[in-house]
């Protein structure tokens, strides 16, 4: 297969059958990137777990230490003084059963969809259009609540769900390629911190299976799951460089 002169410059930076230390890894997908856009960098665990099992299925938020560096778009399905509090906040598109119909018309303009407890009834009519694309509102990550306004504010500043998918992997966006290697690092602790915290007391065995980082357009690039660990210090003596 012929590959392109940007592959091809991109292989001969990347080692595919090594491990790399954390550090290592995100210093390097940032010279992988070619794009003339910012891209983002991504994180793929594969989780030891049988996601076809209700007591294994990994879910939840994490706050990024330094956000995803992207414009987060925001629908809060609220009324009344909760909907006035949600636009205050910040949300993109705030609505009741105006926004549900709007949804079921196919408006999806959003990247995170939070609800009040009162309207869940009719937003759990949204399951076979929200549920696939990850949009659910759900307890758990923090997207039905009482507190829309800090929900929204929360995740305008960072604040990404993960879930494990049919095969147990999770995809976490960390950043942008113009970040620092120190804000990737401290955003990729905060993931695999969260995702240790998060793991099932049904899980047996290894639990990090296989980690890697990759940006949109680049290879991706393997981390020693052994070596998942950032200390403090390293990330002072990384930014002192």
């Amino acid at each position: 297969m012929k590959h392109s002169k940007t592959y091809r410059e991109q292989a001969a930076l990347l080692d595919r059958n090594r491990l790399y230390s954390p550090v290592e890894a995100l210093a390097l997908v940032r010279q992988l990137a070619r794009a003339r856009f910012d891209e983002t960098v991504e994180l793929a665990v594969r989780l030891g777990v049988d996601p076809r099992r209700a007591d294994q299925i990994v879910r939840g938020t994490v706050a990024l230490p330094h956000g995803t560096g992207r414009r987060v778009r925001v629908a809060v399905f609220a009324a009344g003084e909760a909907a006035q509090e949600a636009r205050e906040a910040g949300a993109d598109i705030v609505g009741a059963d105006d926004l549900v119909e709007r949804v079921q018309g196919g408006a999806l303009d959003f990247d995170v969809a939070i609800a009040t407890p009162d309207l869940m009834g009719q937003v759990g009519r949204l399951g076979r259009i929200l549920g696939p694309r990850g949009l659910m509102p759900n307890p758990r990550t923090g997207t039905v609540t009482h507190d829309v306004g800090r929900a929204v504010r929360e995740f305008k500043a960072g604040r990404v769900e993960f879930r494990t998918d049919r095969v147990g992997n999770v995809h976490v966006p960390i950043g942008k390629v113009s970040f620092s290697t120190v804000a990737l690092l401290e955003n990729f602790r905060a993931v695999i911190d969260e995702l240790q915290r998060a793991k099932p007391a049904a899980a047996k065995g290894r639990y990090f299976r296989s980690v890697h980082v990759s940006t949109t357009m680049s290879p991706s690039v393997a981390i020693d799951p052994n070596r998942l660990r950032i200390a403090d210090e390293e990330l002072e003596e990384l930014g002192a460089a």
